[in-house]
């Protein structure tokens, strides 16, 4: 799994940092990375938030777009609200992802 953004901070939110800490995930030695056209060709799934046009768009790939709210200046409060509204997105995406079961009979 890659992050990277269209146009990507200098650094990393310590709000975002912090909350992510709360649930196990350090991301506090990662570091803003722009999309590039490799990691878009390398993905098979494309999860944007946001991005437009700025994304770059390969034929079959699976794309994703959210309207997911941006936490730059906002509290540690608001930060968590998003942080588990993106969990629920990406478990429910695992869960359509996943091979269905089939029996035969």
């Amino acid at each position: 799994m890659h992050s990277v953004g269209s146009a990507p901070a200098g650094t990393i939110n310590p709000v975002v940092v912090e909350a992510l800490n709360e649930i196990g995930i350090d991301i506090s030695k990662e570091f803003p990375k722009p999309i590039t056209d490799d990691v878009v060709r390398a993905a098979d799934v494309v999860v944007t938030m946001g991005c437009g046009d700025a994304c770059p768009i390969y034929p079959g790939k699976r794309y994703e777009d959210w309207e997911v709210e941006d936490p730059a200046g906002k509290d540690l409060v608001s930060v968590r609200v998003i942080r588990d509204d993106i969990e629920r997105r990406v478990l429910r995406l695992i869960e359509q992802l996943r091979p269905t079961k089939t029996t035969t009979a």
